[in-house]
């Protein structure tokens, strides 16, 4: 087996085994190859991407808006970087068919990448739940490309509008254990916040879940693995977090907050928890 496939299949085999250890895996997403570095840093077990992330990053709204080939350079970019297992969100999977969505994930393969999101999603153009026979359709196609790449099959069952709690509950639980049979690796269920529902997807599907913890509101870490929650992703909140602060910014540097000493711009909230140049470009060390 050639070294990059040998090196490849053994951060494979981590990633699957990082969703059984004692503890939930713990996704603080990415969306470029500092961010990426920065978060392996702070002790990330994984690298996540975050589609929305990426996107903006990029200077292009949510929603398989950005061509997909500026996608795959931005997780080549963090691929090259990254010390750890890492695995893409691809939304649908920038494809109008499942040969075209079966092309982009080779590619990533290609670049070493250990797992992918994949989502039903909404249809294009509508408000309404795309037919879970399509994802389930390129999961059992994603799975004969590649016996061992880590699949986490979402459903936006939470993304759309329905008065019935009951019912929606129990169109989650029937995608999901679709998608399980298809050939799935995990289960995510962006926007289900009842701990009572997490526990009772987590008992009734033989798979890892994972909740989506990058909103305001979100528990911690320990109340989710008590819940059932395997896996647990921050999506985009640590991009917005971090918008934010640039936001501040630049208001104070242009005199909004009336600056440190309360006459013109200022550079306090710059400067509470900047890093040194010379410490982020270590983060660096086999860059050409």
């Amino acid at each position: 087996m050639p070294a990059h496939d040998a090196q490849r299949q053994q951060q494979t085999d981590i990633f699957h085994r990082l969703h059984n250890g004692p503890e939930p895996l713990v996704l603080v997403n990415a969306w470029d190859a500092a961010s990426a570095r920065i978060v392996e840093r702070a002790g990330a077990k994984a690298i996540g991407t975050t589609s929305a992330g990426m996107a903006w990053s990029l200077g292009y709204p949510d929603g398989e808006r950005m061509p997909v080939g500026e996608l795959l350079a931005a997780c080549g970019r963090i691929c090259r970087v990254a010390g750890v297992p890492v695995t893409v969100d691809i939304e649908r999977g920038f494809g109008d068919s499942t040969q075209a969505v079966c092309d982009v994930v080779r590619a990533l393969i290609d670049m070493g990448v250990a797992g992918i999101n994949i989502e039903d999603g909404v249809l294009p153009g509508t408000r309404r739940l795309a037919p879970p026979e399509i994802l389930r359709e390129r999961i059992e196609a994603l799975r004969g490309l590649d016996a061992r790449l880590f699949i986490n099959a979402r459903t936006d069952t939470h993304f759309v509008a329905n008065d019935d709690p009951a019912a929606r509950y129990q169109d989650t639980l029937r995608r999901a254990r679709l998608y399980a049979a298809a050939g799935a690796d995990g289960i995510f269920v962006p926007g289900m916040t009842s701990l009572e529902e997490i526990a009772g997807l987590a008992e009734a599907v033989p798979l890892p879940v994972n909740v989506y913890a990058g909103h305001t509101k979100a528990p911690a870490v320990d109340v989710l693995a008590g819940a059932g929650a395997r896996r647990i992703s921050l999506g985009c909140g640590p991009l917005q977090a971090a918008l934010g602060l640039l936001g501040r910014i630049a208001t104070e540097a242009f005199g909004g907050n009336h600056g440190h000493d309360g006459h013109g711009g200022g550079f306090r909230a710059m400067s509470a928890e900047m890093l040194p140049a010379g410490e982020i470009n270590a983060l660096f060390p086999s860059a050409p």
